[in-house]
Order: structure tokens, then C-alpha cells, then sequence
């Protein structure tokens, strides 16, 4: 994997997806984000999608409140298709898988710093797309 910094499109891998993204035709965008998601929750083994799993859970996040943009540098250059909710619940899923992973993504790093620095992107992501607690309405009692 050829990595020059710790964001999610900050590799060959996920640069290259960005490419697919962007030659895709707009409506086979959100089957390909789908996809890697998927593939990434089932995977036995080495996760071989993990990198662009990362790319696909930023471009999620970016729609959801407390999103932040993705660095259009690497990241897709077209405009994304709306995602479903259920997709930031697929994101999230294949987060867990990636970081529980300790033989994965998380072992390339050689640099401590950098690995720390790329785990906290990654709980930042999880947190944004993890979805809102339920709110239970409270019943209004009269003394």
C-alpha cells in the first residue's frame, strides 16, 4: 500500500477508488460504496477492501451532521448520490471489522504517531455515523 498520509483517500488504494467513483456512472456510485462495505463485513481473512471500506465510510460520514468534508485532493472529484441511513449502519459495521483487525490496515503502520493518528480518524468516523441514541419521551407528571 503506497501511503503518504493518514486520512482516508490518503493511499494508492483508496485514491484508486476515488477514480472508480468518479468514472462510474452516477447512479452505480452508491452500489459500488455499498459493495466495499459489504464485502469488508463478510470478509474471512485478510480484509483485501479495507482502504477503500476507510473511503467509502468518509463519504458516508460527510452527509451525516457533524460530517466533515472529504479532501477533494484524493477523494472523488463527482458529486456523491445521497446515501440511504441504512448505509451509515454498513459504514460503521465495517469500521468495527477494520480496527478490530490487529493482523490488518492497523499493522502497515511503522510509525506509532501515524497509527495513533489514523485510529482517531477512524473513531471520529464512527462516531458521526453511528446513529443517534432514541429519544423516549418522558411522561409529564403532575404532582
Amino acid at each position: 500500500m503506497g501511503t503518504w498520509d493518514t486520512g482516508p483517500f490518503d493511499n494508492d488504494t483508496a485514491a484508486d477508488f476515488a477514480n472508480a467513483l468518479d468514472e462510474a456512472e452516477p447512479e452505480a456510485r452508491e452500489a459500488l460504496i455499498r459493495g466495499v462495505l459489504i464485502r469488508t463485513i463478510d470478509a474471512t481473512g485478510y480484509l483485501t477492501e479495507a482502504e477503500e471500506a476507510v473511503a467509502a465510510a468518509a463519504l458516508i460520514a460527510a452527509q451525516c451532521p457533524g460530517g466533515e468534508p472529504v479532501d477533494m485532493s484524493y477523494g472523488p472529484e463527482t458529486p456523491m448520490p445521497v446515501f440511504p441511513s441504512d448505509h451509515r449502519v454498513l459504514a460503521d459495521e465495517a469500521l468495527a471489522r477494520i480496527v478490530g483487525d490487529e493482523d490488518g490496515p492497523a499493522s502497515n503502520w511503522v510509525d506509532p504517531e501515524d497509527w495513533k493518528q489514523w485510529r482517531a480518524i477512524l473513531t471520529r468516523l464512527r462516531a458521526v455515523l453511528a446513529p443517534p441514541p432514541p429519544s423516549i419521551a418522558l411522561f409529564d407528571v403532575q404532582s
